[in-house]
């Protein structure tokens, strides 16, 4: 047997499936695609995570389309973070081309145009479906952490979300959180002294200012009613095909405080929300989170644990999660580690530092007598990827070296008009983009500062006008006595015993 035979019957007999599967592509052997060496993806292993990494147009974007392509025609739900803005064509059939005939003949599968079903999300002005999540849905642990609170700190909120709780005061937005917070120092510092003890304005303070970092990167908008339902991202359409929810963030790219924010409530939403799946056939969604180091670089270190323990946890609701970065070292080790398929484009070895991360991106994929894996990394053309999956028992798949199949939707963005016709025929923008803003802490606390300073003024007013009676009252007394005071002398006169003596002695002498 040659060679080439040797392997095209590893790579068959390492990607033989019982249940459904996706198919990449075909395995390449020294540079030549060897045709029908189909590279599979069980649907039962694609809630175990995965990774597409590559240098800058080495194809990691449409590889991203193949997948969330083929799984809603499996009828999976997708979610795609669209940092670029270049994903949208998903919704609309490609319009074909010689070369993309060229490849599919080499990998041995016809090639079918088809557009998918498609909704647009926004988290912020953008046109779209609007995400957005109330305060308190976050709960004042994730929220300490998403603000990277000391623990004095963290208690403060814990404090805050009690007293919330308790009175009936619900946190909506930022402006109730805020409002509550000075509230707390100010004119609730007596009653919050009372039942939960001091709270030092130096920490309400401390507090307020990482809240105002997250609304300038437009957390005001994120925060908020109509909360998004987990539910809205588990469509299906009527011939069972999987909605493939594309959530727009190309103005989001400098602000990754909002991002990882998002991020994170959505994961931490989806795993309080969804039921336990156990060993099933397929997940019940899958998510891309394309620029994955936006989330990473900027993320501390009790947010970094709480999205490992949430990546760990989160697959046994049937949800998998796909970064999308330029290096595998971009996400951290204990992410890295729970992440079953890799799909690895090329790298580019410009730099000392680039060579090492090649040397230790080849040592995270499974030994092959077939390539030298520091080498072919650098060596794979656009469209090509060194692919290494699971299998139905998860045992990992033979290496090999991918020629991609391509997009069966267009490969670039929707036109505005096409974007606004998917946006009129949405039903989740008619449910989702209605501005709400019910009566809430803040102005349930505006209320009751009111009326305690009414009841105050009230009070300073009854008490200066019983200080002004109290005066008016003074001031009467002080002048009977000064007219009881200037009769005095005459009455003594009159009274004296000299005075009478000397009018008895006249009238004697008259008579």
């Amino acid at each position: 047997m040659s060679r080439q035979d040797e392997f095209f019957k590893h790579i068959t007999d390492g990607n033989t499936t019982k249940g459904e599967f996706i198919t990449l592509g075909s395995a390449m052997l020294d540079g030549k695609t060897i045709k029908d060496a189909f590279v599979k993806i069980p649907l039962k292993t694609m809630n175990r995570h995965g990774l597409i990494a590559g240098a800058t147009g080495t194809g990691k974007t449409k590889t991203l389309q193949v997948l969330a392509e083929n799984l809603s025609e499996k009828g999976i739900p997708v979610l795609l973070m669209d940092i670029k803005g270049d994903l949208s064509g998903l919704a609309q059939p490609s319009p074909g081309h010689e070369k993309i005939d060229e490849r599919h003949a080499k990998i041995g599968l016809d090639f079918e145009a088809k557009g998918f079903p498609v909704e647009v999300m926004s988290l912020s002005e953008q046109d779209g479906v609007r995400l957005r999540a109330t305060v308190i849905e976050f709960g004042p642990v994730l929220l300490s952490r998403i603000l990277d609170l000391t623990d004095t700190q963290s208690g403060v909120v814990a404090v805050i979300f009690k007293y919330c709780d308790d009175n009936k005061l619900p946190l909506l937005d930022l402006k109730d959180f805020k409002k509550i917070l000075q509230y707390a120092t100010k004119e609730g510092k007596e009653e919050f002294s009372d039942e939960y003890g001091r709270i030092s304005s130096a920490s309400t303070g401390a507090i307020l200012r990482k809240v105002v970092e997250i609304e300038q990167q437009g957390g005001d908008l994120f925060f908020g009613e109509k909360s998004f339902e987990v539910e809205d991202l588990l469509r299906t359409t009527r011939d069972g095909k999987g909605y493939i929810n594309i959530i727009r963030l190309t103005d989001v790219q400098d602000k990754p405080k909002l991002f990882s924010t998002f991020m994170l409530s959505l994961l931490a939403e989806i795993y309080e929300t969804m039921p336990e799946q156990g060993d099933s056939g397929k997940p019940e969604l899958i998510m891309f989170i394309d620029e994955a180091h936006l989330i990473f670089n900027e993320a501390s270190k009790a947010l970094l644990s709480q999205i490992e323990s949430i990546v760990k946890l989160i697959r046994s609701k049937g949800v998998g999660l796909y970064f999308v970065t330029q290096n595998p070292t971009d996400v951290p080790e204990g992410v890295l580690s729970q992440l079953g398929l890799k799909i690895q484009h090329a790298l580019r070895a410009f730099t000392a530092k680039d060579r090492k991360a090649i040397k230790l991106a080849a040592q995270n994929y499974p030994d092959t007598d077939y390539y030298d894996t520091a080498e072919i990394l650098t060596s794979l053309g656009t469209g090509e990827a060194l692919v290494s999956a699971l299998d139905e028992k998860g045992r990992p798949t033979p290496l090999a070296a991918t020629m991609m199949r391509a997009p069966m939707s267009r490969m670039d963005v929707l036109t505005k008009t096409e974007l606004q016709n998917l946006l009129d025929d949405s039903k989740l923008v008619l449910k989702y983009n209605e501005e709400i803003d019910r009566e809430s802490a803040y102005e349930m606390l505006n209320k009751r500062i009111d009326k305690a300073e009414e009841a105050k003024i009230k009070a300073d007013a009854k008490e200066e006008r019983e200080e002004a009676a109290a005066k008016a009252k003074k001031a009467s007394r002080t002048t009977t006595r000064r007219k009881s005071t200037a009769q005095n002398p005459i009455i003594k006169v009159l009274t004296s015993a000299t005075f009478i003596r000397s009018v008895f002695g006249i009238l004697k002498k008259m008579m």
